[in-house]
């Protein structure tokens, strides 16, 4: 199922005609007679089986259809008014009919909002298939005909929410309408009429289709049951170069495709579906419908169906469900443990009398692109104790020169060849790549952590208070570029932007290399240069169209460069890191990728030298990792990520024990960020969606967040921090949050969108 938006005002004035005339071309339609820079929107929706279904909302305008099929098409004007070739007029609510064939075509003298239907040929009921169509308008006023109508209407006020499970029946249903409106008991319906015996044939037609699923449906008992006599019968199929029985198979077995397609069926066994639908006979249904259809129904079901429904071969991020995987082990239970290996360097400061500890980077002081409360810890340590750590960006790869090569600890975890692969698992998927055969762990979940740290006594229902004293990027030790630092920023498949793209080529990945430079006392980025992603081979031997799994090397051979692409601008550098995440309550491996109440891909540029986060223990040991480090990133992250450069951050770890709460923290089950300025509450679309969304949380949560969802949760949290913190009643917290509370969109590209609310410490000061 393809899905297609377009806005004009999207485009600059001077490019909006051209633009809007040929996003139409894609789809047959052209535009003429229009002003030099209309206004309007489109939305096309193409089912797997090619019916494509087009809304149009613009100012006035002529549109021709310059497809010579015979496929038919549908035209609904449901707002507007214009008139016809023939100069009928048009009117809001008027239905047209035709094929591709007679070149229909349309003048709105209005602004307009026009639904087009386009019905592939092949794909046709026999029942309109054999209807002859001159073009023009369809009677609707009454009966079936105004059914219809408002059919249309309704597909037309959802046809953005639709998926190909809802699609498919609505399909089935328009084809049945249609029928019912065009050959129903009340005056003809189809422009230019239709003559007697069409009529009478289009009539058995219907009685057939209703007894389809009688086995014992004969030539006689049709006959019988319209008052005709059987030779009556047989002369209106010989008139149509049929004979009964043949019509009749052949209606039964395209009932059974669409029924095999359809993805609310396919619970159904095969012989269940072949029964429905008048073979009561296994055997003979499949000897038939294999003789139709060239291949078994279990295979045409196999070929048509589960791949359509689970896009297996679609763009996706996060777990399918696992019920649209392969029947094979899905998931791994076990979780790559760090052994007792793991070590990290402790120095204890005397002075402050605190132990100071150092986590440095090495293979067994990560895991990529999952939590997990079954990871053993690196380092443990106690309240109050400072950590320093080291992360690595998961696209030092893009420029492997630059950000990897010459620093041995990079190069280790990095390295990747036909015959090594130091960090096998990337991501919370199958080891075996089962899946989407992108690797292990299949990139569900993309993020380079490091750690576990685990404080000692730390349990559920404690708060973990993370200090982050100080964010330093990691530079690099290449001889070439010794001491100087660098980040790369992907506009990526799953940003906001992807699928709204102005220009050729589309759609594509942009990946945009920085440099962190000194401007007077600041330290800001600076673009190198970018280059569109190119097809990448990965060393064993999988290809990469997309940025789909994390740390492919990137072949710079493969790629062009284009220089100083953001000439003149710098952009301040804001370091932070996009996730400080405590191991979920989850038993095991867990995409990195959606934040949620145990903190996580938050991706907060608030998170910098100075602030704290407050995070909620859920296990034992509270199993602190950091990683996902920016070097900048807007509110939002547009593009799907930030300046992605590695950093190494020194944190103050304080635990907050259960029973000794007090405050702001009394009641924390949430993420909450505090600057020297403000207090920051985090909202999420699912607060917690693992609870939320049960077993198939880690697709859903993909699928169903929204903005306006994290808005609420946003909102809801800040408001409860006022009441419980500050003692503020229900009453004057709203209208605080009203008048002195800023809410911003954090981000909205990691599945579990964000919000936060900003509440300055400068309004209790009092």
């Amino acid at each position: 199922m393809n899905l297609s938006r377009f806005d004009a005002e999207a485009y600059p004035l001077e490019q909006r005609n051209a633009a809007w005339r040929e996003t139409l071309r894609r789809y047959g339609i052209v535009s003429y007679r229009s002003t030099a820079a209309p206004r309007g929107d489109f939305l096309a929706l193409t089912s797997r089986q090619g019916c494509c279904f087009i809304q149009i909302n613009a100012d006035p305008q002529s549109l021709r259809w310059e497809e010579t099929s015979h496929d038919l098409w549908l035209s609904f004007l449901l707002e507007g008014a214009g008139q016809l070739a023939d100069g009928t007029t048009l009117r809001a609510q008027d239905l047209c009919i035709g094929t591709m064939a007679q070149l229909g075509s349309v003048t709105l003298t209005e602004a307009f909002r026009l639904l087009l239907i386009v019905l592939p040929a092949e794909g046709l009921d026999d029942r309109l298939r054999r209807m002859a169509f001159d073009g023009g308008l369809v009677a609707t006023a009454h009966g079936m005909g105004q059914v219809l109508t408002g059919f249309l209407a309704t597909i037309a006020e959802t046809l953005g929410a639709l998926d190909a499970a809802r699609l498919h029946p609505l399909e089935l249903s328009l084809s049945e309408l249609l029928i019912a409106a065009l050959t129903g008991t009340e005056a003809p319906t189809l422009p230019g009429g239709i003559d007697r015996r069409k009529s009478a044939f289009q009539r058995l037609m219907q009685a057939i289709e209703a007894r389809l699923p009688d086995s014992e449906l004969t030539l006689a008992s049709l006959a019988e049951s319209e008052g005709m006599s059987v030779r009556a019968v047989q002369k209106l199929f010989q008139r149509e170069n049929l004979s009964f029985a043949q019509y009749v198979r052949r209606r039964r077995l395209q009932r059974t495709a669409q029924d095999l397609r359809d993805p609310q069926q396919n619970k159904l066994l095969v012989a269940d579906i072949g029964f429905r639908w008048g073979f009561s006979d296994p055997a003979h249904f499949s000897r038939t419908f294999r003789e139709q259809y060239g291949v078994t129904p279990g295979t045409f079901r196999e070929q048509n169906f589960a791949p359509a429904d689970t896009e297996l071969g679609d763009l996706t991020r996060g777990r399918p469900k696992i019920s649209a995987l392969p029947r094979r082990q899905i998931y791994a239970p076990a979780i790559d443990d760090h052994g007792d290996e793991a070590s990290g360097k402790q120095e204890t400061d005397q002075q402050e009398g605190v132990a100071h500890h150092h986590l440095p980077l090495n293979a067994r002081s990560i895991h990529w692109g999952y939590f997990s409360k079954s990871l053993s810890p690196i380092l443990t340590v106690r309240s109050g104790d400072i950590v320093t750590i080291e992360t690595l960006t998961q696209h030092a790869t893009d420029d492997w020169a630059r950000m990897v090569e010459g620093d041995a600890a990079a190069e280790h975890v990095m390295a990747w060849t036909r015959d090594l692969k130091t960090i096998d698992r990337r991501g919370a998927g199958p080891m075996d790549a089962s899946v989407y055969g992108r690797g292990a762990g299949e990139g569900f979940g993309v993020h380079i952590c490091t750690g576990p740290v685990a404080v000692e006594g730390a349990a559920p229902g404690d708060v973990l208070e993370i200090e982050i004293l100080d964010i330093v990027p990691r530079p690099s030790q290449a001889p070439a570029f010794a001491g100087r630092s660098f980040g790369s920023n992907a506009a990526v498949w799953w940003g906001y932007h992807y699928k709204e793209l102005l220009t050729e080529p589309r759609p594509r990945e942009v990946v945009t290399l920085y440099e962190l430079v000194r401007q007077g006392e600041n330290l800001c980025a600076h673009a190198l240069y970018n280059f569109r992603w190119t097809p990448q081979r990965d060393p064993y031997g999988v290809l990469h169209p997309t940025i789909d799994y994390p740390g492919v090397p990137v072949d710079h051979g493969t790629i062009k460069k284009i220089d100083d692409p953001l000439k003149g601008i710098r952009i301040p550098v804001r370091p932070h890191f996009g996730i400080i995440s405590l191991a979920p309550d989850y038993a095991g491996a867990l995409d990195s990728t959606p934040p949620s109440a145990f903190g996580g891909n938050i991706d907060n540029w608030r998170l910098g030298a100075g602030s704290r986060l407050y995070l909620p223990v859920a296990v034992a040991g509270a199993l602190l990792s950091v990683g996902d480090p920016h070097a900048s990133q807007g509110d939002g992250e547009v593009s799907g990520t930030a300046i992605e450069c590695s950093l190494t951050g020194t944190l103050k770890l304080t635990l907050h024990r259960r029973g000794q709460k007090r405050g702001l923290l009394k009641d924390l089950t949430y993420p909450l960020i505090e600057t020297a300025d403000a207090w920051i509450v985090q909202g999420f679309s699912h607060p917690n969606y693992l609870a939320e969304l049960g077993e198939t949380a880690l697709s859903e949560v993909y699928k169903k967040s929204s903005l306006d969802a994290a808005m609420r949760d946003a909102f809801r949290k800040a408001r409860r921090l006022l009441m419980a913190g500050w003692g503020l009643s229900e009453d004057a917290a709203i209208s605080l949050l009203s008048v002195g509370i800023d809410f911003g969109i954090t981000q909205v590209v990691d599945g579990n969108l964000g919000v936060h609310a900003t509440i300055p410490k400068a309004l209790f000061r009092d």
